[in-house]
This record gives C-alpha cells, structure tokens and sequence, in this order.
C-alpha cells in the first residue's frame, strides 16, 4: 500500500485507520478533534456520565465536542462533579491545561456562556435549547471521563442559570453571555449563589457597559429569601448588595436596542463569602455636617494604584447593612453611619482633601484657618494616609503658613523627622512647580510665606493619627503680596543646629527664583551661621546667582557672593539676620542647591568686663556714701547747734559696750552731747544773758557724774536719721572706727581758721570731719 503523507485527517464512524507521524515529536504540530452529534429532539437523550470515546487515541492534544440539539420547550442541565468550575476571562489559560467552554443554542443563534477551568464553584449550567459543549485537555493527560453529565429539565424561560456553591470564605469572578461582547438583546440571565446561611456575601461590579434602549430598561435585580421587597432591583452603575445573609439569586435583563446604535451590554462582577465579622454591627458616627469643601475617602491600603486581587480576603465599607464597597467617598454637609466588613482593618486608609480660597483679600486677610485634621476623621479605627490641603488664591494674594507653639523642621539628610507625621508643601504655578520641602513638627520655623497656590499633604508614618492622639499646630492666612518666591521665618532653638536647605532639593532651584530665610536672634543670645558647600555649584547662562547676608541692625554690612565666589566662612551673627539666595539661568546639568546651618547660644560676657564693671560700681558705692555723709553734716550743721566735748564721756553707740575693756566709770571715752537751740550749760548762759550764739559750737569737759549708760540721744528734735534707722530695726553707724581717738566737731564759718580744735587732737590720729571738708574743697566729693 502506497503511503500518503497529509496534514489533515479525518475518520468518520465505523472507519478503520492505520497512521503513523514522521516527527519524533507529533504532539507540538497536531490536535486530536473528538466530535459527537447527540440529538435530543428526534429521539431520547443519553442522560448520564459523558464518557470519552474512543480510547487509545494517539497522544495528542485533544478537543472533545459534544452537540446536544434540544427544543427550546425543554432545557437542558450540564452538572459537574466534585471538582466544579471556575469561570476565567477570554483569553486567559487554566492552570492544569484543563479548559470547558459552553455554548447554548437558540435557534440558530449561538451564545458564548463562557470559559471554565475545574477546581471551582460552579456546580451546575442550565441551559435553554442545545448546547455545544468543548473540553480541551492536554495530551499528556490519561483522562477517560468528562466531568460532567447531561439532564433533561423543563424549560427555565431565560438564557441559562449558572449555580455557584460557596462553602466557607471565598469568592467567585463570573461574567455576562459573550463577554466582552454584547449581552443578546432583550433576554435574562440569572445566576443562583448557594451560600451557608452563617455566612456574608457581598456583590461587586467591576466592569460594565449598558447597550441603547429603545424599550425597557437595562437592570439587575436580585431575589433575597426574607428580604420584605423581592425582587430588589439595582441599575448596572447602583452599588450592588452587601453583607447578604445566606443564599440568594441575581438576574441580569436585558433591553430592546436601537437598531442603527444597539450598543453592548456586558457585565464583569465578584461575589465575595465572609464570616460576619466581630463588629459588624458596630458604627462609627462621621459627622462632617460643619465642614466645607472636604472629601474622605476609606480604602484599601495602596489604592488606587494597587487594586487587591479577586481572591485575596477584602474589607468592606458600610454606609448601611446592605450598602457596602471597597472604597467609601463621604463629603462635607452630611452626617454618616458606617460600619466595616474587614478582619484586619489595619489594611484600611483614609485619604481626605479639602479646598481653601480666596478671591479678594478684603474678605480673607485677617481671617486665620486651622490646617488640622477635622476629629470626625481621627477618631475612627483607621489610619490616616494622607490629608491633602488645596489652598488657591489669585496672583496678588500670597499665603502664610505658621505653627506657633510645636514649629516645623525641614527635614534634610542630615536632620531626620522623629514623628509620626510630616507635611509635604508644593507651590504651583501654570508655568512651574516648586517642592517646598518636607517639615515636620518639633523645630525652628514659626512661618513660611509662599506666593502662587499651595499644596500641603499631611503624610503619616507609622500607626499615624489613630484615635486623635496626635497633637496638630498648623494655621493658614491669606496675607498681601511678597517680592520673593518663598520666605521662611526661623527661631533657632539655643544649643541646637538647624539645617536649612533650598526648595526642589536636590534637583535645585527654577531659573530666577528668590528664596528668603529671617533668622530671629534674641537680644541675649548670638548665632553662628554656616553653609555646608564652599561653593553654590551652579554655573550661570544668563543672569547672576547671589547669597547675601545682612543683620538687621543699623549700619550692618551687608555680605554678597555671586555664583563663581567663595562662600563665607562660619561667622557669628550678634542681631537677627536675612539670608537671601536669588537664582539665575543655569546652564545645562548644574542647579543651585543649596544647604545652610544655623546655631544659637547665649551670649558669653568677658571675665574682664566682668571685673570692670564690679570694680566700678564699688567704686561708685564708695563715692556715694561719702556724699551721703557729707550731705547729712552739711545738713545737720545748718542747725544753730551747741556741741559740748568732754573728755570723760564715753562716745560708744547703744549695744556696743562689749567692745571696751574698761568699765565705763574708768575708761578715757568720750561723750558727743547735742544741746538745744534755747539751752546752754554752765557759764555760757550766764556770759551770753540767755541768749546763744547760733555760730560758734563750743566743746567743753562735761563735770557731772559718768554712770554706766551710755549719753543720751540728742533731743527728737535733732534726731531725725536716728529714728528713721530705728524704725528699721538697725543699729545707728558708729561715729568712728577709733573708738579711744579724741575728735574736735566744729562748723566753721566762711574763712573760719582750720586749726579749731588741734590742741584736743594730742598724739591720736588725724581723722576729723574737716579733712572731708578739705576733699570737698580739692573735688574729690561732689
């Protein structure tokens, strides 16, 4: 027999064949196609196990299709063993290599059901009409039955019924007829979801698309057993059912299309099973009732850019025991009751925005704004993400920002943020946009004024703002235009360094952008500033780049450097001081990046200084008391006093007796007495006929008894000092430091000889009052 090589070969019923490959490796260039025509209306349909026939088929990849033909009066029911389905999208592959897809036959229309893969939970397809059915294996695979059976079941009055039994938490992807392509028009397709009534499912659109209606309306409705409104019907773009007890049913209908512009109705979605979770019936009261111009919105942790897979476990958002989603957006005016559907809620997020403006200054200039994070948001058991501020305004209005008692740290390579939170500040224009930087609180800056409008994003670190316990201190103002780009307003903490840097770090500042920081220097305290680069390292195309410093005290000088100097070296700054960088155009691949420290220390006063000055202020202490002492004899000697010296009256003031040796009746002391204008001792009352002679104080020996008292205090009269000493409970200053010296008291007149009184004198020292006369004369006392 002549052999005939061919690529193609076909063996009909009853046909003997013998074959050969001329390939060592026939299984990557052919596939076995098995087909069998079973005709269920002309005759009896072979109910049961689906076998594959015929065995010892070459080891090849093989298709196995099966034709059923049935009337639409009688629906025909595929039903897979244990191992189930899994329905997967077109053009994705089954792990195993194991694959069935399902068609149902109206007429002679064809409908795609979809694509399966086993190891699911789809256990049954009903089906209206006949069906083509295909399973694809690989040829390695030994099997020898199909999976499934065919039964004959009266008609379901709907495209096909696909049930899903979900046991335990998972979750189901299923898809609409002929998806993605167009859902036929006008029919109903329902799904049944078998679910233990322990536990909760949730239904999630994930895509769709609605086709033109001429007549009816495109919906879903869903049939609830215990719900008081069956069926509930849902719009495609409604959020689906959630938290669902038990099992349920949900049906898709369709819609008579336009003709010319029918469109395609086609529906993705997801059945999610959980456990009801501990505090599914707890809420949380959100009430963003006195807020404007803010959203929130709840998600998973890396939304939006990471979308959890199908099959990991979910957590779910409720605005009400029905209305869940993975995503929750609140708005401002409105008070909201949510509750969470989520095991683990540390895999939730909040991020939140709200917009601030001002159109005309008038209205906004004076008027402060809290930058905090309403308590609405803080006190639910979720972390916060990221707050976002939008604070616009026009060109002539410039915003300010401060933090008045917890100040703001820039945070810099050498200068980390320790907290658990921190503020990214942009400023945006048409033309640019300028990356403030990233502060955090705990630091130096009381102020940062920027032009154009702003951007702050609170980002958390760590456990973030749970449950309000973090402290907030940051305020906004709309003030009037300022000439620069940005200025900062700096209190440097003493014994601390603060790094400061320049915006767009490290990739450097826009052509021609000025950056100001005011550093506050207290009165008692010094500052030494420094930069951490010799140089700028920018080189200019156009225009010149400067640094200048100046302090701000009268006469200060001020320091300039271009681009192409030296910067200054560490320098101690005694009074606040500006530093300005201003920018040119750079040339290509170089950028003004620019990085300054600043200290502050109390300042230090010299030794010398110290000495001077205490030294001085003896000296003038000095000088003080003897004008006092002189002033006060000049003042008491105005007087017309008679003073009497005797030479056996001891002078010691009161409460001083302890430093004689004698007794006082045997000592050589000395009394100071003080006589009235009116009375005189002895004979100079009798020489003068009563009068006295208010010029001349005469001394003469007191002749009475000494007891052991000291002499009596002058009259009140003359006592003045005395008393006014007495009152503060201190001793009076004793007349002398000699306390046996013999002294001669006079008030001499104009030209009056000095020599008054130098025989009572004797051999004791020179310590009379006159001598501070003589000073007085020579200006040594004022």
């Amino acid at each position: 027999m002549k052999n005939v090589i061919m690529s193609e070969l076909k063996i009909k019923p009853g046909e003997n064949v013998t074959f050969a490959f001329t390939c060592s490796t026939p299984e990557k260039y052919f596939i076995t196609e098995i087909r069998k025509n079973i005709d269920c209306v002309s005759g009896p349909c072979p109910f049961g196990d689906v076998h594959l026939y015929p065995l010892g088929l070459p080891r090849l990849n093989r298709t196995y299709i099966w034709d059923v033909k049935a009337s639409t009066k009688a629906g025909l029911e595929l039903k897979f063993s244990t191992s189930w389905l899994r329905q997967i999208k077109p053009g994705e592959t089954c792990p195993d290599s194991v694959s069935y897809n399902i068609n149902s036959c109206i007429d002679k229309a064809m409908v795609n059901i979809g694509t399966f893969c086993r190891n699911g939970s789809v256990s049954r397809i009903k089906l209206l009409g006949g069906v083509v059915m295909s399973l694809h294996l690989p040829w390695h695979l030994p099997l020898t039955t199909s999976g499934f059976n065919i039964a004959n079941r009266a008609s379901i009055k709907r495209l096909s019924i696909i049930e899903s039994i979900l046991n335990g938490e998972s979750s189901i992807t299923l898809m609409s007829p002929n998806y993605p392509l167009g859902f036929p028009e006008d029919e109903l397709m329902t799904w049944q979801f078998v679910i233990p009534p322990n536990m909760r499912a949730s239904v999630f659109f994930h895509n769709y698309s609605l086709s033109n209606c001429e007549r009816k309306e495109e919906r879903v409705e869903y049939y609830i057993p215990g719900s008081p409104s069956n069926p509930e019907v849902f719009k495609l773009s409604d959020s689906q059912p959630a938290n669902i007890a038990g099992s349920f049913n949900m049906s898709l209908q369709g819609c008579d299309q336009d003709a010319q512009n029918p469109g395609i109705l086609r529906l993705l979605f997801q059945v999610v099973v959980q456990h009801p979770q501990v505090d599914e019936n707890v809420t949380h009261l959100v009430d963003l009732s006195k807020e404007k111009n803010v959203t929130v919105t709840i998600h998973s942790e890396g939304w939006p850019s990471h979308i959890p897979l199908m099959s990991e476990p979910i957590c779910l958002i409720c605005k009400d025991p029905r209305t869940c989603d993975r995503v929750l957006t609140l708005t401002s005016g409105a008070v909201y009751k949510i509750s969470f559907l989520c095991k683990d809620l540390s895999r939730l997020r909040i991020t939140a925005e709200k917009g601030i403006g001002c159109m005309d200054i008038r209205w906004c200039q004076r008027k402060i704004y809290s930058l905090s994070v309403p308590k609405a948001i803080t006190r639910l058991p979720i972390r916060l993400h990221t707050f976002i501020w939008k604070l616009l305004a026009t060109d002539m209005i410039n915003i300010e920002i401060t933090s008045p008692s917890l100040k703001l740290q820039q945070r810099v390579q050498e200068q980390r943020c320790n907290t658990s939170y921190g503020y990214s500040i942009v400023s945006a224009t048409p033309e640019t946009e300028l990356n403030v930087g990233i502060f955090c609180p705990g630091g130096s800056i009381e102020k940062i004024q920027m032009r154009n409008n702003i951007t702050i994003s609170l980002n958390t670190f760590g456990k973030g703002f749970i449950n309000g316990s973090v402290p907030q201190d940051l305020n906004m103002s709309f003030v009037p235009h300022i000439k620069d780009e940005c200025i900062f307003t700096v209190s440097p903490n003493p014994k601390a360094k603060v790094y400061l840097q320049t915006p767009n770090w490290p990739h450097g500042l826009p052509p021609y952008v000025s950056i100001s920081w005011f550093i506050v220097v207290p009165s008692k305290q010094t500052a030494r500033l420094g930069f951490s680069e010799d140089r700028m390292g920018v080189a200019c195309e156009t225009g010149r780049a400067y640094v200048n410093i100046k302090e701000e005290t009268l006469g200060a000088e001020e320091i300039v450097r271009r681009e192409d100097e030296l910067l200054p070296q560490p320098r101690n700054m005694l009074h606040s001081f500006w530093v300005n960088v201003s920018n040119c155009r750079p040339v290509d691949k170089t950028q003004l990046a620019l990085q300054f420290w600043v200290t502050s220390a109390d300042k230090q006063i010299d030794l010398g200084i110290i000495l001077a000055v205490v030294a001085g202020a003896g000296v003038l202490t000095v000088i003080g008391l003897a004008v006092c002492c002189v002033k006060k004899k000049k003042k008491k000697t105005q007087n017309p006093m008679v003073g009497v010296y005797n030479s056996n009256v001891n002078t010691q003031m009161p409460g001083r007796k302890g430093l004689f040796g004698k007794e006082r009746k045997n000592n050589e002391s000395h009394v100071y007495a003080v006589i009235d204008d009116a009375v005189v001792y002895g004979h100079l009352l009798k020489e003068s006929n009563g009068s006295v002679s208010p010029e001349v104080d005469v001394y003469r020996p007191f002749d009475g008894p000494i007891g052991s008292l000291p002499p009596s205090p002058p009259p009140f009269s003359f006592r003045k000092d005395i008393k006014r000493s007495s009152n503060t409970e201190e001793e009076p200053l004793p007349l002398t430091d000699t306390d046996q010296d013999t002294y001669t008291f006079a008030h001499q007149k104009s030209g009056q000889s000095e020599n008054n009184g130098d025989a009572n004198k004797k051999d004791k020292g020179d310590t009379s009052v006159p001598l501070l006369e003589n000073k007085e004369r020579d200006g040594l006392v004022e």
